[in-house]
């Protein structure tokens, strides 16, 4: 355990050695943030309701998009991964008595707790620019409900990500093209740009089998109280669930993949 408390505390501090592209990627979920405020400020400016949602739930709905994505979706793995395993670095870590999925998901770790506490800030001078009304829910229980999945949800999206980018194993030249689809796809079906019950019921009734609801829609969706308590204890369940077929499906590719694993770059 010492070994992954040390990797954390240097995956943190490393974090500032490159800082453009931490600048990069805060300015990236700020300027989206701000897009989707415009945008739906324009929409409100003519109606009072649009969509089921008052303005002040949308704009609560699209500021706390900016700290659940920080936290669930902030991955420097997802960069890195692929070309350790494309130019042979991957063998470093294996004949080391470290497990490379948990250093990964300790470097990953480190860098959310330093997105988040960005975003909080961000979050707070946003607020004091636009003055939005903020709306949570009054009840402990969907509080800590929302913040249960939310921590749930940053597990299972390393996962997918993870097994998304196995793909080196196989094909190496192919793997950034395959991650960018891949996270504007869960982006988008996570619900990161706009809720995702302005979709028909019959497509956020298919989305529930998958895991990407409960990484941005729901977390926000049961803060807020538009999911009542019952409702909520049940995603939580359902989210264990794809959390367990997540890291069944990720464990096994992953193996498959190192029995294939040639190390090229060395």
């Amino acid at each position: 355990m010492r070994k992954y408390w040390t990797v954390f505390q240097l995956s943190f501090q490393n974090e500032f050695t490159y800082r453009l592209n931490f600048i990069l990627w805060r300015f990236r979920n700020v300027l989206r943030i701000l897009m989707t405020y415009f945008l739906w400020n324009s929409i409100f400016s003519q109606n009072k309701i649009a969509f089921g949602y008052t303005k002040e739930q949308m704009m609560t709905y699209v500021f706390l998009v900016l700290l659940v994505t920080s936290f669930v979706m902030s991955a420097p793995s997802n960069d890195n991964v692929g070309g350790e395993i494309s130019d042979g670095t991957l063998n470093n870590f294996l004949v080391r008595p470290i497990g490379y999925l948990r250093y990964w998901l300790t470097r990953d770790l480190a860098s959310k707790f330093l997105n988040i506490l960005f975003a909080t800030f961000e979050f707070g001078l946003l607020w004091f620019l636009f003055r939005p009304q903020i709306y949570f829910s009054h009840s402990p229980i969907q509080l800590l409900l929302g913040i249960t999945l939310i921590l749930i949800s940053s597990f299972t999206y390393y996962l997918i990500t993870k097994l998304a980018i196995s793909i080196a194993f196989w094909t190496p030249e192919n793997t950034w093209g395959l991650m960018f689809i891949v996270l504007v796809f869960v982006e988008i079906l996570a619900g990161s740009i706009f809720p995702l019950d302005l979709l028909p019921k019959s497509v956020i009734t298919l989305l529930q089998l998958t895991p990407f609801p409960y990484m941005v829609y729901y977390p926000i969706a049961i803060l807020v109280g538009r999911i009542d308590t019952t409702i909520a204890v049940r995603i939580i369940f359902q989210s264990l669930a794809l959390l367990t077929v997540s890291y069944w499906l990720a464990m096994k590719v992953w193996r498959k993949g190192l029995k294939n694993y040639a190390a090229v770059g060395i």
